[in-house]
């Protein structure tokens, strides 16, 4: 049995359901023990049979897609549920590989995948990302969205405003897109840095704060010199509007 004692600090109980679609058993177990654990609550298939009749009845907060499913021609594999999934529906998805080839990680992460963790894993790393896309999934549904003014594009990293646009790094870009998804939202550092990392790297504050400065420094350049981002002492940053 495994040992599922946990810090008192954790959080009350969650109410949470995560989907998990995993074949073999022992794994499986392992970690619908550490989830329900922690007080989430879980929904197991060995293959991709029924999970879609079980989506279309149901809600699941967080889903965790094995790749290597039996019955892949008839079910599909995780993949290929990612794809379908993600079609009617923006769950944060897991992947759980034990194919380690980049091209395969990669291949998730077009397919609409969040995050992915690699086989043998640690249950309590699986259970900080799920931590972590939760947090994010709900920081996104209380948001109103970017505001109508502004264009990102996913594809080129472009932020577009009126007649212009200004490119930025991968980060900067994720920066932007989390500031701006929720005008006057004061975001911490952490979170920011939640939306930018998936593998749970340490990284510093002054590192979020130098991101942060080139980031103003190429919008100040392009649609001017408006405190587009601005500091709130102690706390983090917000997006605001400024004409």
């Amino acid at each position: 049995m495994a040992d599922l004692s946990h810090s008192s600090a954790v959080s009350p109980v969650l109410r949470e359901k995560i989907l998990l679609v995993e074949d073999e058993p022992e794994i499986a177990q392992l970690l619908i023990d550490y989830l329900e654990s922690y007080g989430y609550q879980t929904q197991h298939f060995l293959s991709g049979e029924g999970v879609h009749d079980w989506l279309a009845e149901n809600q699941a907060d967080c889903v965790l897609l094995d790749i290597m499913l039996p019955n892949a021609d008839k079910f599909g594999d995780g993949l290929q549920l990612c794809r379908e999934i993600r079609q009617t529906s923006q769950v944060p998805i897991m992947m759980l590989t034990a194919k380690v080839e980049e091209i395969d990680r990669i291949l998730g992460l077009e397919l609409g995948a969040d995050d992915y963790v690699c086989k043998p894993f640690s249950p309590r790393e699986v259970i900080a990302r799920v931590k972590a896309l939760l947090r994010r999934s709900h920081l996104s549904k209380t948001k109103s969205g970017p505001p109508s003014e502004w264009h990102l594009d996913e594809a080129t990293y472009q932020v577009h405003y009126h007649q212009n646009h200004v490119e930025l790094s991968a980060v900067e870009f994720a920066i932007m897109r989390t500031l701006s998804s929720a005008e006057g939202t004061i975001f911490s550092r952490s979170q920011l840095i939640d939306s930018i990392y998936n593998d749970h790297r340490v990284v510093s504050d002054r590192t979020i704060d130098s991101h942060i400065k080139k980031l103003r420094q190429k919008l100040a350049a392009t649609f001017g010199e408006n405190e587009w981002i601005q500091s709130v002492y102690g706390v983090g940053y917000k997006f605001v509007m400024v004409d």
